[in-house]
């Protein structure tokens, strides 16, 4: 069964710290570009993971997240107590160099609640959240998150699959419909020969006149047309059952039946057949907006 590109999964690590949400969101693309959107992923893992991604998921625009979520414990800030000693005693220096007017104005308490409202005394305990210790647990994430990514893309395939073949049926019938014109047609053509040679008075030599008809028939013929169709649909059946990504194959196999069809319509002269002509090119349109999101 065939796959959409557009799908999205997730999946969650309970760390002793909190909790770590990966989350994948795909969109259709020609090939797979994967986006890592995190600053929690350690650099030395990302490259195996925009493999596993690759890997997996094959094709389309991938985004990946990681969102992380303290229990109450982690979430508290650390001071940096050391900075913290530090700027004070270069504050006490510089009021000691202040000569008379060194005499401490204001309480420590004071101080010191001025140095923790500097930006860089304060940081998060959880600041390296990703380690070699629980990276297995964050690893079973990142896979369940890709499992149910490719569930979800399963599951719109299926709705492609049913969209785009019910469409093919479409173009077979259209084709049908037709093919039961053509007498008509070709009856159409000799009357409208023959009256514009009744309106001009003429009358032409029997054998010459049907030599000029089988050959003006001919040229009208839209038989190899409608023989190159249906293989192209049943060439479009087979490989969007028998392959597991055939979405680039299907495109080619589109555009092929894309020019049987505009030859068809620029040899019809009918309007039935124009009318059916333009229910199929929009029929194909469809199935080609569709088949740019099967993977």
């Amino acid at each position: 069964m065939i796959k959409s590109m557009t799908g999205y999964g997730k999946g969650e690590a309970a760390l002793e710290a909190g909790k770590l949400t990966v989350e994948i969101r795909t969109l259709n693309g020609k090939s797979a570009d994967v986006n890592i959107k995190t600053y929690l992923l350690p650099k030395d893992k990302e490259l195996e993971v925009r493999q596993r991604i690759a890997t997996s998921l094959t094709r389309g625009t991938i985004d990946f997240y990681i969102t992380w979520e303290p229990n109450t414990v982690s979430a508290a800030k650390t001071i940096n107590s050391d900075l913290v000693a530090d700027y004070y005693a270069q504050i006490s220096r510089i009021e000691d160099r202040l000569g008379p007017h060194g005499e401490k104005n204001e309480p420590d308490s004071v101080l010191l609640a001025a140095i923790l409202r500097f930006p860089d005394v304060m940081s998060n305990a959880s600041a390296d959240i990703i380690t070699e210790e629980n990276w297995p647990l964050v690893s079973k994430a990142i896979d369940d998150a890709l499992a149910t990514c490719n569930d979800y893309r399963a599951k719109e395939g299926a709705a492609l699959y049913k969209d785009v073949t019910s469409r093919i049926g479409n173009i077979l019938n259209l084709e049908n419909e037709v093919e039961s014109l053509e007498p008509e047609r070709i009856e159409a053509v000799k009357a409208k020969i023959l009256k514009a040679l009744d309106d001009l008075k003429q009358e032409p030599d029997q054998s010459r006149f049907e030599q000029e008809m089988v050959f003006y028939v001919e040229k009208l013929d839209i038989n190899e047309e409608k023989v190159r169709l249906r293989q192209h649909c049943k060439y479009f059946m087979d490989t969007i059952d028998g392959e597991p990504c055939p979405g680039k194959k299907l495109g080619f196999i589109i555009q092929e039946m894309g020019r049987e069809i505009n030859t068809t319509g620029s040899k019809a002269n009918h309007a039935g057949i124009q009318k059916c002509v333009v229910r199929m090119k929009d029929e194909l349109e469809k199935i080609r907006e569709q088949s740019m999101n099967i993977l």
